[in-house]
């Protein structure tokens, strides 16, 4: 025999799954790395911030995720600085200059 479903318990149930993708969504808060590279002949240093994926969001996943990123441009990274969330933007965005989230 086929269970029978109440309109009310499919209500509830697309309700609670709605509920859990958004709350989903909410969780993945945007992440941000600072960091310094490089290019030589002649020597070129550069500060930066980039934005990587909360699967990155530590200073060794930041380097493999950024590194790439700027050896495309024949910079290498350094050394990520720090990683975190949009409330420090502001703060950094004037030091990074034109390379506030270009990589």
């Amino acid at each position: 025999m086929k269970p029978h479903h109440s309109p009310r318990t499919s209500t509830a149930l697309i309700a609670a799954m709605l509920f859990a993708l958004g709350t989903a969504g909410a969780a993945q808060a945007a992440c941000f790395a600072d960091y310094k590279a490089k290019r030589d002949d002649p020597l070129k240093l550069h500060y930066g911030v980039a934005e990587v994926s909360d699967a990155a969001c530590s200073k060794q996943g930041a380097a493999k995720v950024l590194a790439p990123r700027l050896a495309g441009d024949g910079w290498v990274l350094l050394n990520v600085l720090s990683v975190f969330g949009p409330d420090k933007l502001d703060e950094v965005k004037s030091s990074a200059g034109d390379y506030f989230l270009r990589y």
